[in-house]
Formats: structure tokens, sequence, C-alpha cells
């Protein structure tokens, strides 16, 4: 390795290069670079004098020593010169060594590799900005930015390459001498636990089993759908149906495979799958709610479907043993002996790894593919021995006479509805899609090519058996052969000899003769050319798909243990070896396959398993519908053949053959569907997978937001829209809990919070906290939305509010705030802020609600505090943690802290009061002016609320003495057209009496400190001071507005008198016209009307009706 440049080397205006620039690798291949905690990218400033760039380039590119990385090293020194750079190729490469192919032309750091990641031989390399720092020439251009490349997009550290992530906008854009900030993951692409997980068990596991689309997808459908259904039933729903019906039903239940089969690639390719088949496939287009609640039932249902094939395999194994005399204990009893045994050796194929089974579906597939062309086979050779079985090779009269129905005590549904089922398999392998190499290629191409190649197999047996086959046969050689007499026989066979007339039933009786179409299971042994081999494809179709079905269930089920939706199975999810086998799923699956299989009644529980697996169906047909109505960009799946509309219709098919099939068993699964959706909403799983469900939310939020604007305002249509200043929405939790409790599903909520900084605002910050305060307020349940602004006082941020908050009509209409409690002992400035922003509210036009309470609002200063030693729990104020009460040791075991003094203790208790069920009490509504009803109208919605329901509403109104009766009717009148209940109206005639002496020197008082004193300084010094000091009261003020002050000392004692002992009062808001009064007046009118009170809100509206009596 070369020795680093002297000191003296470098050129005038640049840096000494730092010890550390040499060239290092270690033994993992890494390029070496800053440790974490230095800055992510090492910049070394340069003089940038006019001219001088173009020349000190020139000077040390001459310095040059000729070998690649040193060259490399010269053309960066410019504005950046990044430091550390490794060969990603050899372990021991150094300066004079040959530039690699990615970086010769330093056009990109990445070698090719990196680019086709995916590919398995290959090596890769990659850059990391967080632990590395590399010099990027882009377009000629010396830059960090960094060219587009797969891995920035990555989510995992999957095996398909390394998750990158790209230089941030800070690092590009903020200042050099600026510290530049982590970020972490881009909007959207924060990784849950779960993912987390995967990412960790996928960048681990080495040497992993994957399967392409033949042997992963294509050969599990197949022998998924090619089930018993083809050897045993296919031929006797031709002789019910008829071969055009039969062809019908079959093309019925094609077409809805393939439309799910359309669905599923549409959502197979708009991403990257990993493990979990269907519920993955649902819950990551429709969300948790559908996905967790599909894929517990799917995963049941292909647990419960290894019962169903294994014991169907039980059952012809006794019966072919019965046929040699050879009974264990019973049939019940032998059917459950072998079935266990079966299980057994299925759990032994399935534990023993993915790679063991794929080989044992294979070769039960050749020897399924066999067995049906054997029977295909056996069709073209006719024997004279089979035809008093009814088979007597292809024969137009046979057919003709096969096309059209014969239901014997069957309907065409009830026919759909047996063979559908057989149709169930098109998930196979989906299922497995975190062991495919390519799910994306591999679902779409096997699925639909196993769709096809199936349908056409059921189709040619239904053509072929109605062609060869008789629907009844009596078995007997010569019985009803004829030798003269043709009249009396009716059926296809008399040509043949035979009159199989009698065969047939009468009055519906079940028929005499044990074979034909109708009457043998069996019949496709009697046709193949080997009988044994069809036997043998029984036994094939029934053992894959109980195969298919042991393997399908875990790993469902692991998928969804995995994402942690339902408590206590998250054990479940665990893998174990290379392939990350979920062994306990397994084991669960097998205990649940071998509890039904000794219960060995499946008849009942059959159409259960089939209406939980169209429920599936239907649901992925509706992911599709969903995701592209919803029209998301995110929405661009690669598989281009499919339509919205299709899947729609395609997801009402699916329902619609759930109750063909049986309507009781598609009731039960609609109900458990429901019930599972109901739970996992309630339960709100942390999870964001982008789901449609959010994309369709999010345009029909903008579309109904557009519409609400063109819309007229309707005072029937009036909502309290509010601002309420709350800074952090959890510093005044009682603000909050009572506006929440007027505006809680009737209006909008906007907890605004100004930020004050009269430096360079930190947008990094303001955007964190936005996103921590809003998750804060959904936490809590508070149905509202966090805004904060940056501003250099708090008018400029309110101005800023009242002006920009809102969308359209969804725009608040009320400020509301809290009551400044320490006016009088602060800046007055802070006062003079305060009432201005009163003032700016009414020239918004919009109303103004104040809350006070006697302990005040603000709880910011007690964050964090221990125990109160009265109440039962404290409330946890920390700014990240949700409003909620917890043990009094849990907060003394989180920090040593000191007790709360008695004024914090009294704060902390009425900070909550508003959080708790209110007791019977009253509202007390003192309405004195009409602001155009808002002063009734919020106490009307408060008292309607739940927790303050046994609260009755109490009106005050003035009027004069010897009009008291009449003012009250009047009252009453307006009230009942308001259609607004109350217990009590009381008129208030003596409001104008003067106060008492004592409130009247209290008020003096308080207002002393701000009097201008004109009269004791010359008018010159007067008019600067009062040009300084605005909020001052000046004598002619004073005197011009007294009757106006003594009326609100007069309306405090009053309050006193009346509502002392009201749970609330709500009271219109004096007003105070600006530029007349000023500030110190108005704050003394507001604090004197309204101290040593219940907890009061004074109401003010902007003076448009918000109520109205006319319909």
């Amino acid at each position: 390795m070369s020795a680093p440049p002297s000191p003296t080397s470098f050129c005038p205006g640049e840096a000494a290069p730092p010890e550390t620039d040499t060239l290092a690798v270690d033994g993992g291949l890494k390029p070496a670079g800053p440790t974490p905690s230095q800055s992510r990218f090492q910049v070394d400033l340069v003089a940038e004098a006019a001219g001088s760039e173009k020349t000190t380039a020139t000077d040390c590119s001459s310095t040059a020593t000729g070998d690649g990385a040193e060259k490399a090293a010269e053309e960066a020194k410019g504005r950046f010169r990044v430091v550390n750079f490794a060969d990603p190729r050899s372990a021991a490469s150094s300066p004079d060594a040959a530039p690699v192919d990615g970086v010769q032309n330093g056009d990109t750091v990445m070698s090719e590799g990196s680019l086709h990641s995916s590919t398995g031989g290959q090596q890769h390399y990659h850059y990391d900005t967080h632990t590395n720092t590399y010099y990027l020439r882009t377009f000629g251009h010396n830059t960090i930015d960094a060219v587009p490349n797969i891995d920035f997009y990555r989510q995992t550290a999957a095996p398909l390459g390394e998750k990158l992530i790209r230089p941030t906008l800070s690092e590009l854009h903020d200042e050099l001498d600026k510290e530049p900030f982590e970020d972490g993951f881009a909007n959207g692409e924060e990784l849950t636990p779960a993912e987390e997980a995967a990412a960790k068990e996928a960048a681990e596991s080495k040497g992993v089993v994957k399967f392409g689309w033949v042997k992963g997808v294509l050969v599990r459908c197949m022998l998924n759908i090619w089930g018993v259904m083809l050897f045993i039933r296919m031929t006797w729903i031709v002789g019910q149906a008829g071969v055009v019906y039969s062809c019908v039903i079959v093309a019925m239940a094609t077409v809805v495979t393939t439309i799910t089969g359309c669905s599923t690639s549409a959502i197979a390719t708009n991403g990257f799958v990993r493990g979990g088949g269907a519920y993955y496939l649902i819950s990551r287009s429709l969300g948790p709610e559908f996905g967790g609640s599909i894929g517990l039932i799917f995963a049941f249902a292909n647990a419960v479907a290894v019962a169903m094939y294994v014991v169907g395999f039980a059952e012809t194994v006794v019966e072919l043993l019965g046929t040699a005399n050879l009974v264990m204990l019973d049939p019940i009893n032998d059917v459950r002996i072998i079935g266990t045994i079966t299980v057994l050796i299925l759990l032994g194929i399935s534990v023993a790894g993915m790679e063991w089974e794929a080989k044992a579906q294979i070769f039960l597939l050749v020897i399924l593919i066999s067995a049906i062309f054997n029977y295909f086979i056996g069709t073209f050779i006719p024997f004279e021995s089979k035809e008093k079985y009814g088979f007597f090779g292809y024969d137009g009269g046979i057919m003709w006479e096969n096309l059209g129905p014969d239901f014997r005590g069957e309907t065409f549904f009830s026919m759909f509805s047996i063979f559908f089922p057989a149709a169930t398999g098109i998930l196979a392998g989906a299922n497995i899609s975190g062991d495919l190499a390519d799910p994306q290629m591999a679902i779409p191409r096997g699925t639909l090519l196993a769709i096809l190649i199936t349908g056409l197999v059921y189709m040619g047996v239904a053509v072929s058996a109605g062609a060869c086959i008789v629907r009844d046969a009596t078995g007997v050689e010569h019985n009803g052969t004829l030798s003269a007499d043709l009249t009396n026989c009716t059926g296809a066979a008399c040509r043949f000899g035979y009159d199989f007339s009698s065969c047939r039933p009468v009055n519906e009786e079940k028929s005499s003769c044990l074979y034909g179409l109708h009457n043998n299971f069996q019949i496709m042994s009697v046709v193949s050319g080997f009988s044994p081999l069809i036997t043998a494809g029984i036994f094939s179709a029934t053992l894959s798909s109980a195969l298919a079905s042991l393997v399908s269930a875990p790993k469902v089920f692991q998928a969804l243990c995995k994402d942690n939706i339902y408590p206590g199975i998250a054990s479940f999810g665990r893998g174990y070896g290379k392939n990350n086998e979920p062994l306990r799923g397994y084991l669960l699956t097998f205990g649940i396959a071998l509890a039904f299989i000794l219960i060995a009644e499946l008849n009942t529980i059959a159409p259960i398993i089939s209406n939980f697996f169209l429920a599936s169906y239907a649901l992925i047909n509706f992911s599709v519908f969903h995701a592209s109505l919803a029209n998301s960009p995110g929405w661009r799946p690669s598989f281009k053949y499919y339509n919205m509309w299709v899947s729609l219709a395609g997801a009402v098919l699916c329902c619609v053959v759930m109750f063909v099939i049986n309507w009781w068993a598609a009731l039960f699964t609609n109900v458990i569907v429901l019930s599972l959706y109901i739970y996992v909403s309630y339960k709100k799983p942390d999870v964001n997978w982008g789901s449609s469900t959010q994309a369709l939310t999010y345009q029909q939020a903008l579309t109904h937001s557009l519409q609400l604007c063109g819309v007229a305002d309707h005072v029937k249509t009036f909502r309290p829209q509010c601002l309420v200043m709350t800074g952090a929405p959890n510093s005044r939790p009682a603000l909050l809990n009572l506006v929440h409790a007027f505006t809680k599903n009737v209006g909008l909520m906007v907890c605004g919070h100004v930020r004050i900084s009269s430096r360079r605002p930190n947008f990094k910050e303001l955007n964190s906290d936005l996103v921590r305060y809003q998750r804060w307020l959904l936490n809590n349940n508070s149905k509202a939305f966090y805004t904060p602004v940056v501003a250099e006082d708090l008018r400029q941020g309110t101005q800023y509010l009242l002006q920009a908050s809102g969308l359209g009509r969804l725009k608040p209409n009320t400020l509301v705030l809290g009551f400044k409690n320490d006016w009088s002992n602060g800046d007055m400035k802070d006062t003079e802020i305060y009432m201005n922003m009163i003032h700016d509210a009414f020239d918004f036009q919009y109303g103004v609600v104040i809350l006070r309470l006697r302990e005040g609002l603000d709880i910011s200063h007690i964050q964090g505090q221990g125990t109160v030693q009265d109440l039962p729990c404290v409330l946890i104020l920390l700014p990240l943690l949700p409003v909620r009460c917890l043990p009094c040791e849990t907060c003394n075991k989180s920090s040593p802290t000191m007790p709360l003094n008695v004024a914090d203790q009294k704060l902390l208790e009425a900070s909550q009061q508003f959080q708790k069920k209110q007791g019977k009490g009253t509202v007390d509504v003192w309405w004195l002016f009409d602001d155009g009803g808002l002063t009734l109208l919020i106490p009307y919605l408060i008292a309607s609320k739940k927790k303050w329901k046994d609260c009755k509403i109490r009106v005050f109104i003035g009027g004069k003495i010897n009009r008291i009766d009449h003012d009250r009717r009047a009252m009453a009148t307006l009230l009942s057209k308001f259609r607004i209940d109350f217990s009590d109206i009381t008129v208030l005639g003596d409001i104008n009496t003067k106060p008492k002496s004592e409130s009247l020197a209290a008020f003096a008082k308080m207002i002393e400190p701000y009097k201008l004193r004109e009269d004791d300084m010359d008018q010159e010094a007067a008019e600067k001071l009062k040009s300084d000091e605005p909020w001052r009261i000046t004598d002619n003020e004073l005197e011009l507005y007294k009757a106006k002050s003594n009326r609100q000392i007069r309306l405090n004692e009053l309050l006193k008198e009346h509502s002392s002992t009201a749970n609330l009062i709500v009271m219109s808001m004096p007003l105070a016209r600006k530029g007349a009064v000023s500030s110190a007046l108005y704050m003394s009118w507001l604090d004197t009307l309204s101290k040593d009170l219940p907890p009061i809100l004074l109401v003010r509206g902007n003076h448009q009706s918000v109520l109205t009596f006319y319909s």
C-alpha cells in the first residue's frame, strides 16, 4: 500500500488529508469508512475564488501519481473531496491495481453486480451512505448525489440485494458548516417489527431452496385441482347433468377460478411478494382487518382439508382391504387408524423440508398423469367383456343420449356445488409464495396455466365419458341380450345387443343396476386400460392434495403470526432451518388434522371448508377492484390482463357460489369473517402496509372535500369548527377535552401550536413534532388535527393559523383560547398580543371562545413530576406519551422525583375533570347578548354527550323588572322552536344594579397599575407613553366605559349567587371596540367577570345565525 502524501503535497485552500485516507479492506470486503459518531459524508472545503478553482484543480492534477486510485482522488478535489474507497473484488487491493470495471471511468462507484443483485451467482457490492463515504461522479460533475439504484428502494435486507440509503435532502441542501442530521427511512418505508424480523431471517438464511414456476406453482395447483373428484365423481356428474350441462358446470367453475387467478396475478405482480399466500395478498391489499380475518380461517380451512383428503384416502384403502376380507377392527376405526398413519407420514415428509416435499409432489404428479392417460387410452380400446358394464367405446348414439340431463334426485346447482370444491386448489402455489424464486413471474404463469390444463382435462373426461358409457348397465353378461324383438328396447345400447331399460328407476326410486354412469363411481377403472393405475391415481390425488394443504396451512399461519395481529400466537411464527420452516405450525396443523380424522364425520364440515376458500377468493377479487377504484399511483401491476369490473363480478360470483353450495355454511362463514374483522378493527394493529383501503379513504376524502366547496353554507348544516390554541396538545388537557366534547363526531378541531423563534426555524423538529403529536392525539382517541407553525410571536403565529388552517369547507370558524391567568403578573406586551389575537379572530369573522379554570390550564411545567397523595393514579404528561393513568408506584419507579405541591396537585385534578363522567348537575347558560346562537349551541352539544347527559341546561337572560314573566315566556318559546331542552329559565332584572363597594374597590385596585395618569404629566409625555405602551388605560377611557365596567363587576356577583355550584358556565363574552378600549381594561373586564367561579366558557359568535327553527 502506498504511503500517504506528504503535508506539503496538497494544494492551497485544501485541507490536509487525514491519516485515514489510505485504502483498507477488511476480511468481509466492506469498504473502510468513518465510525458511526462521524458525519455520514466527510467533505473538505475548497476556496472558490473567481477564476481560481480551475487553476487549482489543474495544479493539483499535475501532482497525480498516475495510478488509478490516486487519479480518482485528484479528480475529486473540488468543492467535495471524498475519502475512503475500496476495491470490492479483492481482499488486498492496492492503489497500484487497475481500477475495477464499475469505477474506471468515474461514472459510478457500483460494480455491475450491484445492478443485478438478484442474480444468485454474482458478488454483491454496495455502498452505504450511513457508514461510508464515497466519491460519485455523476454526468461529469463532482457530487455526492446518487444515481438511480434499485437498492435504494428495497425495504429489507433481503437475499435479493442490500438495502441502501440514498443521501438525504439535508446532506445535499444544508449549509456545509451545519451537521447533517440523521434521517430514517423515507415516508411509508418504516419497517414493522415483523418485517424487521423477516429481514433478519432473510439476511441470515443461506442456501435456501427456492422453486421455479413449474415445480413451485404449476405442479401444486394441478395436483390440488385434480382431486378425487376427477376419478370418482366426474362420470357420475355426467350421468346426472349430461354432457352439455357438465361442460357448462366445468366452464362456470373455470370462469370463477380464472377471474380469481387473474386477480391473484395482478396483486402478486404489484410489488415483491413474501410468504403467506392468500393472507399476504389480501392483507397487503385491503389491510389487516380483512387480511387478518381471512388469514385465520384460510389456515384453518387448509388444516381441516388435510383431514378431508386423508380420510378420502383411508376410505379407499379400507374398501380395497374389505374386498380381500382384511379388516382390522371395523370400517370406521380402520379409517381412523390408516388416516393417523398416513398423516404422520405426510408430516414427516413436510418437516423434512420443502425440497423433499417437492420431490414427493413430482412423484405423485407422475402417477396422476399416468392415471389420466390410462383412462383416455382405455376409451379407445373397447372390450366386449366391458360392454355389460355399459362401456361400448365412442358412439354417436351414446353421445346423443347423454347430451341432455337425467337428474335423479339432484339439480343443476346441486351438481355444481358438488363439483366446484374440485376447483378450489388454485392458491396452492401462491400459498408458498415465500419459497418461490420469483413469485411475480411464477404465480401468474403457473396458476393460470394450471387452471387451463385442468379445465381442459375435466371437460375432456366429461365429453369422453358421455360419448362411450351409457347411464345404466346391469353388469350381467347375457341378461337382456336381444335376438329378434328390438321394439321394446329404448336405449343406445340396443344397437350393441343389450337392453338396459329395466335399470331405469320407477317413481324416483334408486336404480336396481350397479353399473353405468349413474350407478358406478368407479366406472373409470372399468374403462381404463389398466384399472389398478386408476386406484393409484385416486391415492395420488388425495395424498398430493393433503400434502399441499399440510404445507400451505403452516406457511399462511406463520405469516399471520409474524404480523402479530392476534395475541398469543406469535410463538407459532418462529422458523427453523435454512428454509425458515414453521415446525410449530406443522405440529399445530397436524393436531387439527388428526382431531378431525378421529372425528371421522367430515360431511358436515366439508361445505364450511369450501366456503372458507371461496371467501378468500371473493376477497382477492375484491382487492383488485378496490385497488383499481382507489386509483392509487402505487397500484401498477405488471400483469395487465385484468379488469376491475370483471374482478368485482368475480367477487360477486364467489359469494353467489357460496350460497349455492350451502346457504347455512355461507352464513356461518360470513359471520366468522365479520366477527374477526370487527375484532381486528377494534384492536387496531400498529401496521402500515399502504393498503387500498387507505388509498380509497384518501380519494373519498379529497372528492368529498371538493364537493363541499361547491355547496354554499347553510344555517342548518353549521358545525362549530374550532382552532384550539393548545400549544403542545398534552400541555392543556382540560381545554382539549372540553372542546373535544362538543366537536367529536360533530365538527372539526385543529390544535394550533405556535413555536416562537426569532432565529432560523428548525423545520426538521417541526415536522417531527407534527408526526408525534398527531399520533398522540390518535392514541388518545382525540378526533383532532395538530398544526404547528413557526412565528416571531404568538399573534403572528395565530394569524398564520387563522388564515391557512383547514382545507376548503373543512376550515375553522371558531377560535378557542385558554384564559391568560398570569396577565397581571407578566409582561403587558404579552397581554397586548393576547388581546390582539381576539381582535384578529373577529376581523377574520371567527367566533371566539375562552375557557377559564380557577386552577389554570397549562400543566407543562410539571411534566414528569411524581406522585400525588390524594390521587389513585397520576397523569403522565411526557410529550410523546398519551394522557393516561398509571399506578403511582409505576411513576416512582420511572424517575426519582419530588412530590407535587398543593397548587400543582389541584391543577392536575382540575386538568382531568372533563375526562370523567359528570355527575348530576347543571350547565348554566348566561345568554345575555345574541351572537347568532353560538352561546346556546355549544352547551347543547356538550349536554348531549354521554359524559354530560346527567347535567341539565339552565338558561339565564337579562330583562326588566316589570317584564320578567313576559321575557321568560318569550325565551321558552324560542328555545322550544330551537328544539333545545332546558330545565329552567331565569330572567335577571337587576343586572344594572350598582355593584357592591368591595367589588368596586377590588376592580379599582386591579386596574391601578395600568392607568396612564395623563393628568399628572404634560400632553407630549402622555402621548409618547401611550404610544410606547398602548395597553395603558386613560382617564377618559375609564370614564367613558364606567357603566360597562360596573356591569362586568355586577355580573360576577350574580354568577357567584346563581351558578357557584354549576358543572360548567357558558356566558356571552363582552366585546371591546378595537382601538377604543385598551388591552388592560378589556383584560380587566374578562378577569373580573370570570374570577372565582366554576369552569366558565366565555363565548362570542361572529353574529351569523347558527340556529334556526325552519325545516
